[in-house]
């Protein structure tokens, strides 16, 4: 953490004003069981939540002059967008397959209230899906500021150095858009899919398979970019270095903890099955 420069954690969960519940059937009536979807999207959570290591990165990076940060720069941006929709598509399982167990019960209407919240919910990480950044556009658009950049550095005589250092500065807007649009759809996706996990924790509870509430201060603070966007220019990048780090670890440290309730998650359902 940052001391002065980040603000203290948020707290409280998102809301939404009711939705319809899902049908009989489930969320628009899928292809497959919503047990075989959970089971899918539970799998495939070491293919989309990427951990990213910060110092074997930076290894690489010096040894390849600058080069493997772009590999880097796009797995960030990526791993969110892939985490995104894997999520959705898990929690989205989860809850057709709790409505599903519920009818069985007779206790739909019961909890229709936890449903609808769910559903409005669901519809928030599914919005901002739509909204998570391109990894392919952002890294057409750092490569481009980056050749820019090499060109301006090339030695030659009538090159001028404040060229290069305009230069310089574009690479740092991009990194700087980048970074404070990824911390603060970390937070929103965070949010979303808790206010999802305690819905569902209440309704699994009610059928008889507990799961644990979302920890509500599992949810980070939001960085001051302000002062981050100022302390970077002042130490002419070296700042960004520690940016980067939290850029890494902080949404590795987010899939940690989802990867655990997904562990009580997928024990839940397969018993509600059985």
């Amino acid at each position: 953490m940052d001391g002065g420069i980040d603000s203290g954690p948020a707290t409280g969960q998102s809301s939404r004003p009711a939705a319809a519940p899902p049908s009989a059937g489930g969320l628009g009536v899928p292809t497959v069981p919503p047990i075989e979807r959970l089971h899918s999207a539970y799998q495939r959570r070491h293919e989309t939540d990427y951990i990213a290591n910060f110092w074997s990165a930076l290894g690489w990076e010096i040894l390849t002059v600058g080069l493997f940060y772009m590999y880097m720069y796009y797995q960030l941006i990526r791993r969110m967008r892939s985490h995104n929709a894997r999520r959705v598509e898990l929690l989205d399982a989860a809850t057709a397959h709790a409505w599903q167990v519920a009818g069985w019960r007779g206790l739909q209407e019961e909890l229709r209230p936890h449903f609808e919240r769910t559903a409005g919910d669901l519809e928030d990480l599914r919005i901002l899906g739509t909204k998570l950044k391109d990894p392919v556009i952002w890294l057409v658009i750092y490569i481009g500021a980056f050749w820019f950049t090499s060109a301006r550095l090339m030695p030659a005589p009538l090159i001028s150095y404040t060229f290069a250092g305009a230069s310089i500065a574009w690479v740092m807007v991009v990194l700087f858009l980048v970074y404070c649009g990824l911390d603060a759809d970390l937070i929103k996706h965070d949010l979303a899919e808790g206010g999802v996990e305690a819905e569902l924790a209440t309704i699994y509870t009610r059928l008889g398979q507990p799961l644990p509430q979302p920890d509500p201060a599992r949810i980070k603070g939001k960085h001051n970019y302000v002062a981050r966007i100022i302390v970077s220019i002042v130490t002419v990048g070296i700042y960004l270095l520690w940016w980067t780090y939290n850029i890494m670890s902080e949404p590795n440290r987010h899939f940690e903890i989802n990867w655990v309730w997904e562990d009580s998650l997928a024990h839940a359902a397969q018993a509600l099955q059985e």
